[in-house]
Parts: C-alpha cells; structure tokens; sequence
C-alpha cells in the first residue's frame, strides 16, 4: 500500500528527467490528473493523458526539454504531505524562485497554480512546488 500516491508522481517525473525520458507514467486519480493539468498549464509537460495499461488506467504524461536536451523542470518538491498538510490564505501566497516556478494549491475550487489562486483571491493547501 502506498502511502502518498502524489509524491510518487512527483518522484517519477523528477526521476524521468534526471534519466532524460520523454515519457514517464503512474497509476490514473482525478488528483493526479488534475495536478499533472496545471505543470501542463505552466508549461513544464508537453501531454497529459489517461491510458489503459492492462486493467488499469494509468496517467501518461511527456516531459518538455529544452533545446540542449535538459528538462525544464529544474526541481520539484512536494510541500503539504500526509504527515503535516501546509495550509495558506490567499494573501500568504508565495512566489516560488521569485516568480519562475508555481506553486501548486488544492482550492475549494479545484487544483489551481499560485497565480491562479491569487487571482481567484482564494487559499488552500499547498502541494508541491515546481521550478
């Protein structure tokens, strides 16, 4: 049983890059999928798709390079884990690497980036943070 299903997927993109694969893949949540939609947003991953692999759906996701051949996701790191959630109001916001990389939060409102969430003058829980 695994414990924190968001840090695996963290820790299979962060490991994809590191490896320089153009693709990587976890088991599918709506969570996942939601957060694998904002590094999409934001520019860090190029596809992000629901497949089956053999009875299970899976979340598949294609890492963006630069023109060198390095990842764009420089770091990531998860925030708010399952042992102690980080939880901050809309004006606690803060920015990640002075503005180039995201946060992103889990709202009332779905999963947003730190500027989305800022703009929706919304809080929430922090997951992870990207640069």
């Amino acid at each position: 049983m695994m414990t924190d299903p968001i840090s695996d997927m963290l820790t299979r993109i962060r490991n994809a890059g590191t490896a320089r694969q153009r693709q990587t893949a976890c088991p599918f949540s709506k969570q996942k999928l939601a957060i694998a939609k904002v590094l999409e947003e934001a520019g860090f991953i190029e596809d992000v798709r629901a497949e089956t692999q053999g009875k299970h759906l899976a979340l598949s996701m294609r890492i963006r390079y630069d023109d060198n051949g390095k990842p764009l996701i420089d770091g990531i790191r998860r925030v708010s884990k399952p042992g102690r959630r980080i939880y901050v109001g809309a004006s606690e916001i803060w920015k990640v690497r002075n503005g180039l990389g995201i946060s992103v939060i889990s709202t009332s409102k779905g999963i947003l980036s730190d500027a989305g969430a800022r703009e929706a003058a919304i809080g929430g829980e922090v997951v992870c943070e990207v640069w």
